[in-house]
């Protein structure tokens, strides 16, 4: 059986496989916004960085679609 973590998406409690990158929650979640915000433990995260960043239990991740328009 595949280890577990428990992490925070957007305030929700979610069980995901460990090992998982900041890249592979992002298409989990079918957040495909150009303009994706992505924050780790209160922590911006820059684009090229989400296939390293490795989710670990407890993380909190918040996604943030900024709305532009005017």
């Amino acid at each position: 059986m595949e280890k577990e973590l428990e992490i925070k998406v957007n305030g929700s409690v979610e069980r995901i496989p460990a090992g998982r990158t900041l890249s592979w929650l992002i298409a989990f979640f079918d957040e495909n916004d150009a303009n994706l915000i992505v924050e780790r433990n209160g922590a911006f995260i820059y684009p090229q960085q989400y296939g390293a960043v490795v989710l670990q239990e407890g993380d909190t991740v918040e996604f943030i679609n900024p709305d532009f328009g005017g």
